[in-house]
């Protein structure tokens, strides 16, 4: 080490300028300082290497921070003529005890590269970067120094998920546009977004062979803070219990009268409208949506993967704009993950206390396992939100907390409501309607095995 050799007193504590001063001047001369700092700033030195471990470097105050590990040093540029063999040795010197960096001035503008675990180790940082470790930082992204976050544009959108993790922040959603800000699968993983996520944060426009601007962080989902939304418990580890919260539809078509006091809804209930063909499953679950959606407290979403392509028009018709149109002739696969991304954005939803509602036409051809993943998701969040399903089908799924039986015989005589309440039911009924309102359910039911 040049600075023990030369006796240099606490050359370990001395800045890079300071180091340098000293060396020269042991040396015995100022005429190459210039020199032996240009050759010094070459080999990317900020301390002598005794000092600081590699893979750190100091901040202005003298506090070691976090640099990313480079292999092979670079070579000195060569000295004048006028530079003695003594100067030229000190600088070698210097550069030999340096932590070894290449590429430094290669694409100033290219952020460091990053890696984050959970731990928070392995994280580089940008070698101007001077901010304590944690400042101005967010789960969703990097940071960032001053210069760089003024030129950042603020943009806000809904995320649309892609198949390979990653995403865009869809600025004038359903439509893509050139607008439309590309979002990292990492960036994706640490916020646990979700396809309809509202989502906002600083971009830069793109950079050479780029062809979207990209989200540089992440610093609000759906309205709250991007720490506060990804530090949640995952939506299948919260605890739930039996719906205790009737979904009151308010309305005066008979229908839906039945179904709200015979077969009762609540939020967090897996209710499936089963009948055979032509029961009349799709207009009571269109009448379903029409009522759901004038509530202001719930996030009514609908999805219609195995409809008939002239029952979407209807859907529009009435108000409610479905999210996802798959017609019969898409595949049970696709029609499987049409509906499971619907469901997925209503659990984020419902693990951040909201009250959501997923409408499915149909689950008909969607083989059993794909069916029951679907309406399991369904759940009362205790003390939280919760996330309803109510599905169309053939016949029950399984697992169902309410089953509305359409009769095709009354639908087809326009005797209305059609409830077949023999083959209806839904479990614990008292929760939803009180113990005066299930005794009334059971009567009805036993008069219908009456007759």
């Amino acid at each position: 080490m040049l600075g023990r050799e030369l006796g240099i007193d606490g050359f370990r504590r001395l800045r890079k300028a300071d180091l340098v001063a000293a060396i020269i001047e042991r040396q015995g001369g100022e005429a190459a300082s210039a020199d032996v700092e240009a050759a010094a700033e070459e080999a990317g030195d900020e301390v002598d290497a005794a000092a600081v471990p590699a893979g750190e470097e100091e901040d202005d105050e003298g506090a070691p921070r976090r640099r990313g590990r480079r292999g092979g040093r670079r070579r000195r540029a060569g000295a004048d003529d006028d530079i003695s063999s003594d100067t030229d040795e000190a600088a070698d010197a210097v550069a030999e005890s340096a932590p070894s960096d290449t590429d430094a001035d290669e694409d100033e503008d290219r952020p460091a590269r990053r890696s984050r675990s959970r731990g928070g180790r392995g994280r580089s940082r940008d070698a101007d970067d001077d901010r304590p470790r944690g400042e101005g930082r967010s789960r969703g992204g990097r940071s960032r120094d001053d210069g760089d976050a003024a030129e950042d544009e603020q943009v806000e959108g809904t995320v649309e998920l892609l198949g390979n993790g990653s995403g865009f922040l869809r600025v004038s959603p359903p439509d893509p546009s050139d607008d439309d800000v590309y979002i990292s699968a990492a960036q994706v993983r640490r916020c646990e977004l979700v396809s309809g996520d509202r989502v906002a944060g600083p971009r830069r426009p793109p950079r050479r062979s780029e062809r979207y601007p990209s989200l540089v962080r992440i610093d609000t989902i759906n309205g709250r803070s991007a720490d506060e939304v990804a530090e949640g418990t995952p939506f299948d580890d919260l605890p739930s219990t039996f719906p205790t919260e009737r979904l009151a539809l308010g309305s005066d078509d008979a229908t839906l009268k039945a179904i709200e006091w015979l077969t009762p809804v609540g939020r967090g209930s897996r209710a499936t409208i089963i009948g055979g063909a032509r029961a009349g499953k799709t207009e009571a679950l269109r009448r379903l949506a029409s009522a759901l959606s004038a509530q202001e407290d719930l996030e009514v979403t609908v999805v219609l993967a195995g409809v008939r392509p002239e029952e979407v028009a209807p859907w529009r018709e009435t108000g409610v704009e479905p999210s996802t149109v798959l017609t019969f002739a898409a595949s049970p696969d696709a029609q499987a993950q049409a509906i499971e991304r619907a469901v997925d954005t209503a659990k984020r939803v419902a693990a951040r206390g909201a009250n959501a509602v997923v409408l499915v036409d149909t689950l008909s051809y969607l083989d059993p396992r794909s069916a029951r993943r679907v309406l399991a998701a369904a759940r009362n969040i205790v003390d939280g939100g919760s996330l309803t399903i109510i599905a169309a089908s053939d016949l029950p799924v399984g697992g169902e907390t309410t089953v509305i039986a359409l009769d095709a015989a009354l639908t087809s005589t326009g005797r209305f409501p059609a409830l077949d309440l023999v083959n209806s039911g839904a479990l614990k009924p008292e929760l939803l309607v009180g113990d005066a309102g299930a005794e009334a359910i059971a009567q009805a039911r036993g008069a219908a095995l009456g007759a």
